[in-house]
């Protein structure tokens, strides 16, 4: 299976994932958008705007990763997450 294949499937699988803390939902978060999106954009939002500024920050954390890098690390994350609920 090609590398964008099994990020697909690896997104769909995310979504059975059982609850995760925070930190963790936000690294599947900023991977998830630089593997699809590429380089963060835009500003940074405010400060009252807490979740808006987490995910911005966690996906301005990778800035420069290259797509099929990202998309790796998220299969990997992915995959061991998986793992640890069984």
């Amino acid at each position: 299976m090609d590398l964008k294949s099994q990020f697909k499937e690896a997104a769909a699988r995310s979504r059975d994932l059982p609850s995760q803390p925070n930190d963790v939902l936000l690294e599947l978060y900023a991977l998830y958008k630089q593997a699809t999106d590429g380089d963060v954009t835009g500003s940074r939002p405010g400060i009252f705007d807490m979740v808006g500024r987490a995910k911005f920050d966690a996906w301005s954390g990778l800035r420069g990763v290259p797509t099929d890098k990202a998309m790796q690390q998220y299969i990997d994350r992915v995959d061991a997450l998986s793992g640890a609920a069984n």
